[in-house]
């Protein structure tokens, strides 16, 4: 198995590869003992193995291709590096900025500047930095990002560690749940204390909700 970005991977035996994306609340099931309403695949390997992808939404999304193809495959071609390669640097990141005047915020979720982010751990990374989530994305000077780059990464490793972030539906293969929510800094507390003892603020940037303290998150 592989991954790229907030794609899964599969390799077959047959030189072909299996793309997916859990949506909002996909997931696979491992020998499930019963399928599900919402099990929409279900793939059996021969040595007796049973994997159920379940999506409720109907948000994820499969593809199959020959492995060889994979490079220039379309989802693939414009993304840009991954969080936690060597390929993130915050030079890099600053030419890909540059110029841009849409909010720092906006920047990080879009997967051709940075690959696989989501809103929490953009909203977490920003804060870890001291970042405003409003801040023109091409006025963020070097040493904003030389701080930006770690946090990202050291937020993706906590919520790795921590199994993911459960809010709502969200469980792995085995069932077990995420906690890394119970780590937010500013995700989801809005009105209530940062550690720096400011109120944590909420926004809407793009419809979605952005979490941050103007205490710690100068423009």
């Amino acid at each position: 198995m592989g991954r790229r970005a907030k794609y899964g991977m599969i390799d077959t035996d047959r030189g072909d590869t299996m793309i997916f994306h859990l949506g909002m609340s996909g997931r696979w099931r491992v020998d499930p003992a019963d399928l599900l309403v919402h099990d929409h695949l279900l793939i059996e390997t021969a040595v007796g193995r049973r994997l159920a992808l379940n999506d409720p939404r109907r948000f994820g999304f499969l593809d199959l291709l020959p492995t060889a193809e994979l490079p220039a495959y379309a989802a693939f071609a414009a993304m840009g590096p991954e969080p936690l390669g060597d390929d993130l640097t915050a030079a890099g990141l600053m030419r890909a900025l540059e110029g841009r005047s849409a909010p720092i915020k906006a920047m990080l979720l879009d997967q051709r500047i940075v690959a696989g982010l989501g809103n929490i751990y953009v909203c977490e990374a920003l804060h870890m930095a001291g970042i405003a989530p409003s801040r023109a994305a091409g006025q963020i000077s070097l040493g904003r990002l030389e701080r930006l780059v770690p946090a990202i990464r050291t937020v993706l490793l906590a919520a790795i560690e921590a199994g993911g972030s459960t809010l709502r539906d969200f469980a792995a293969p085995d069932g077990e749940l995420g906690y890394f929510s119970k780590q937010f800094l500013v995700y989801g507390r809005e009105g209530e204390a940062c550690a720096c003892g400011g109120p944590v603020h909420r926004q809407t940037q793009a419809g979605r909700s952005t979490f941050w303290c103007p205490r710690c998150q100068r423009n």
